[in-house]
C-alpha cells in the first residue's frame, strides 16, 4: 500500500477467550435489519460458539427490544421467537480438529438462549455502542460459561439499511391475480422479489455450475458462495436466520433471500421455474413458476400532509416498522385477532384449561393428550400457557405500537366470530357453531360472558404489559360490536377490574408519567349512532366501522355474495347515519375516525368524510398516498369556498 515501513506501528494483541462453547453466543444489530427503523435492537443468539450463527447452520434465537422506552427505565422486548437451534459448536481436545458441532439437547432446542435480563442488558449495550459511533452498528456477544458473564466481542458499522434513502419508498407488488402455489417457506430477507430458474448447488466447489439470473438453492453460504451470490436473482438457504453469511450478503447486493427455509434443497429441482417473495413481512415463500411484479417508487418528501388525520389499518406486527415509513399519523385500527390467529394459534381457553386440575362449568370438556401435545409445540419456552398468550399478544401489540411512537395506535379488542375462533387450535371445544356468526357472538357480548371472560382478561393483560412493562404508552384501545350502553359498561367494569381504567397511572417504572389510557367504541351498528350521546358518556370516541354499519343498516349478510351488489357504504342511509355519528362527537368534544374498508376503496367516500369534519380516516396501507393527496387537495377547494 507504499505506506514507510517506520511508520507503521504493529502489535500483538493478547485477548482472553470468552468460553461461549460452555454457554451461547450471536449477533446484534442497533436497527432492524430489514427495514433500516432505527429505534430498536436485533438480537439472534444460539448455544455454543458463535460461527453457526454467523454462517446460518443453525435458526437462532431472534429477540427484538424497543429502545426509545428501554432508554427510560422500561423494559420493552417487544419480540421473542425461539430458534430451532439443532446444532452446538464445542472446543475438542484435539489439535488438528479444535472445534466441532454436536447435536443440542431437546431442552436446549426448546428454551430460550437468554434471559430477559440478559436481553435487556446486551440492548443496553448496544446503545452505548450506536451511541459512541454515532451510525448503526452490527456487534458480535458471546456469554462465557465459566464467569456467566456476557461481552461484546466485536462491533462494526451496519453497511445496508444505514445508507437506504428514507425519502423514497419502494414497494414490490406480486400479481394479485396470478395462481399462486407455495413450495416452501422461511424467514424473508429483503423486502424485494425475484424469481428465475432453480439451481441446487450443495458445495462450493460446484459454483461454477451457476448462471446469472438463476435462483441459487443452497444449505447455507459462507465467502466462498459469494461469486455466486452476486449473479442471483434470488437465494433460498435451508439453514439459518437473518443474521447468517447468506442474510447478510443478500442485503448488501440487493438480492430477495429466504433463510431457514428447512427443506427447500429436497423440494426445490434444478432447473424448475420459481418466484422468491420477500414483500410481504418476516416470512417469505417461494411459488412455483414465474410471476408478474411490479416495484412501486414514491417520493414522499414532495408529499402535502392535510389537516385531516391520515392513520393507517395493521394487523401483522411484522410488517409494522416497514409500514411506518409511509406518512401517516398512527395507527386507527390494530386488529387483535390476526395476531391470535397468526402467531398464537391456539384458542385462549384452550390455554386456560391447559392447567387447570378442575374444570369450570364454563369449559366443555378435558383437554385430551393429543391436543396438549399439539399446544406445547405452539409454546415451546412456556410452562405457563396463559402467560405465553399474554406475552405474544403483547408483543405483536406492543410491534406495533413501537413502529409508530409516539402516535397515537389503537388497538381493538379481539373481533373474532365464532366460526373463526372454531379455526384455532382447541376452538371446536368452546365455540358453538352459529348459522349467521357475522351478527352473532362477537364482540363486546363476549367479553363479559362467562364463557369468555377469562380469556378478555387475558388480552386486558397483555395492553396493559404493552403500557406499563413496555413503556409504550401511545397505544390506546377499543371495543368492537357493542350493542348497547349497558354492555359498554359491563365492559369497562371487567377492564377496571384487571387494572386497566382511564386514571393517570402516575409514574411508572423509571419515573416516566404513562399517558392516560383512552377507550373507544367502534360505531358499527345503527344503535351506537341512534344512542351516540349514551355510548359517548362512557367511551372517549367513536371509530366508525362503515363494512358493518352498511350491513346492519341496509340488512345485508357480509358472507353472502348474492347480495353483495344490492350496496356499500356509499348509499345515503349508512352515510346519513355516519353524518350524525361525526356531529354528535364534535359536539361533545370526542374523537372521531373511521376504520371501514370504503375510504381505501372510494375515494369520493374520503372526499365526504372531509365535508363532515371527521378527525381521522384509517386506511390499508396501499391507499395512503393517493388518498392523502386527495385529501389535502379537498381541504383546500374547501377552504377556497369558505373564502
Amino acid at each position: 500500500m507504499g505506506f514507510a515501513h517506520t511508520k507503521v506501528g504493529l502489535s500483538a494483541g493478547i485477548q482472553k477467550m470468552v468460553r461461549s462453547d460452555l454457554a451461547s453466543s450471536g449477533v446484534m444489530f442497533s436497527c432492524d435489519t430489514e427495514s433500516g427503523f432505527s429505534d430498536v435492537v436485533l438480537i439472534n443468539a444460539s448455544w455454543g460458539l458463535g460461527e453457526n450463527v454467523v454462517l446460518g447452520r443453525v435458526e437462532p434465537d431472534q429477540y427484538y427490544i424497543f429502545e426509545t422506552t428501554l432508554k427510560t427505565g422500561h423494559k420493552p422486548i417487544i419480540e421473542k421467537k425461539i430458534g430451532s437451534k439443532l446444532m452446538t459448536m464445542i472446543y475438542t481436545k484435539d489439535v488438528k480438529n479444535p472445534i466441532k458441532n454436536t447435536k443440542t439437547s431437546q431442552k436446549n432446542q426448546q428454551s430460550f438462549v437468554l434471559s430477559n435480563e440478559e436481553i435487556l442488558q446486551l440492548a443496553k449495550w448496544s446503545i452505548i455502542v450506536e451511541d459512541h459511533y454515532k451510525k448503526p452498528m452490527d456487534m458480535e456477544w458471546a456469554k462465557d460459561g465459566k464467569e456467566n458473564k456476557l461481552y461484546i466481542v466485536q462491533a462494526r458499522p451496519e453497511t445496508v439499511q444505514s445508507k437506504r434513502n428514507v425519502n423514497v419508498l419502494e414497494d414490490y407488488v406480486l400479481d394479485k391475480s396470478a395462481n399462486k402455489k407455495v413450495l416452501v417457506r422461511g424467514m424473508s430477507v429483503g423486502g424485494k422479489i425475484g424469481f428465475g430458474k432453480a439451481n441446487k448447488i450443495m458445495s462450493a466447489k460446484d459454483i461454477n455450475k451457476f448462471k446469472k439470473g438463476e435462483v441459487l438453492v443452497t444449505g447455507m453460504t459462507d465467502p466462498d458462495w459469494v461469486p455466486a451470490m452476486k449473479l442471483a436473482s434470488a437465494i433460498i438457504t435451508d439453514q439459518g436466520g437473518r443474521t447468517a453469511h447468506a442474510a447478510i450478503v443478500s442485503r448488501e447486493l440487493g438480492i430477495p433471500c429466504i433463510v431457514g427455509a428447512g427443506n427447500a434443497t429436497k423440494l426445490i429441482k434444478t432447473s424448475k421455474e420459481v418466484t422468491v417473495d420477500c414483500s410481504g413481512g418476516e416470512e417469505g415463500f417461494v411459488y412455483e413458476g414465474l410471476i408478474k411484479f411490479e416495484v412501486k417508487k414514491t417520493d414522499i418528501s414532495k408529499i402535502i400532509k392535510p389537516k385531516t388525520k391520515i392513520i393507517m389499518n395493521l394487523g401483522d406486527p411484522s410488517q409494522a416498522f416497514n409500514l411506518s415509513f409511509i406518512p401517516n399519523d398512527g395507527v386507527g385500527l390494530a386488529r387483535e385477532e390476526l395476531i391470535i390467529a397468526n402467531t398464537i394459534k391456539v384458542h385462549p381457553n384452550a390455554l386456560i384449561d391447559y392447567g387447570r386440575k378442575s374444570l369450570p362449568q364454563a369449559s366443555v370438556k378435558k383437554l385430551s393428550t393429543k391436543l396438549k401435545k399439539e399446544i406445547d409445540l405452539f409454546t415451546l419456552g412456556y410452562q405457563d400457557k396463559t402467560q405465553f398468550y399474554v406475552d405474544k399478544l403483547a408483543e405483536g401489540i406492543g410491534k406495533i405500537g413501537a413502529a409508530f411512537y409516539p402516535k397515537q395506535v389503537i388497538a381493538r379488542f379481539s373481533d373474532f366470530r365464532t366460526n373463526e375462533y372454531r379455526d384455532l387450535v382447541g376452538g371446536e371445544l368452546y365455540e358453538p357453531e352459529e348459522r349467521n356468526p357475522m351478527i352473532g357472538f362477537r364482540g363486546a357480548s363476549r367479553y363479559y360472558d362467562d364463557k369468555f371472560k377469562e380469556a378478555f382478561i387475558l388480552e386486558c393483560k397483555a395492553i396493559k404489559k404493552v403500557r406499563e412493562e413496555f413503556g409504550i404508552d401511545n397505544v390506546e384501545v377499543m371495543v368492537p360490536f357493542c350493542r348497547t350502553v349497558e354492555e359498554g359498561k359491563k365492559v369497562l367494569k371487567i377492564m377496571e377490574q384487571a387494572g386497566l381504567n382511564r386514571e393517570p397511572f402516575g409514574v411508572a417504572q423509571g419515573g416516566k408519567n404513562i399517558k392516560r389510557l383512552k377507550i373507544f367504541v367502534m360505531c358499527e351498528i345503527p344503535a351506537n349512532v341512534i344512542l351516540a350521546e349514551q355510548f359517548l358518556q362512557i367511551f372517549d370516541g367513536f371509530s366508525i366501522g362503515s363494512n358493518d354499519l352498511a350491513q346492519l343498516t341496509l340488512g345485508l349478510d357480509r358472507d353472502n355474495s348474492k347480495i353483495a351488489n344490492v350496496a356499500n357504504e356509499k348509499n345515503e342511509a349508512v352515510k346519513e347515519l355516519i353524518k350524525e355519528a361525526v356531529r354528535v362527537c364534535k359536539k361533545m368534544g370526542k374523537y372521531s375516525g373511521i376504520c371501514g374498508q370504503a375510504p381505501s376503496d372510494f375515494p369520493d367516500f374520503a372526499e365526504f368524510l372531509v365535508e363532515q369534519g371527521i378527525e381521522s380516516i384509517s386506511l390499508n396501507p396501499d391507499s395512503i398516498i393517493k388518498t392523502m393527496i386527495l385529501i389535502a387537495s379537498k381541504e383546500k377547494q374547501l377552504v377556497e369556498n369558505n373564502n
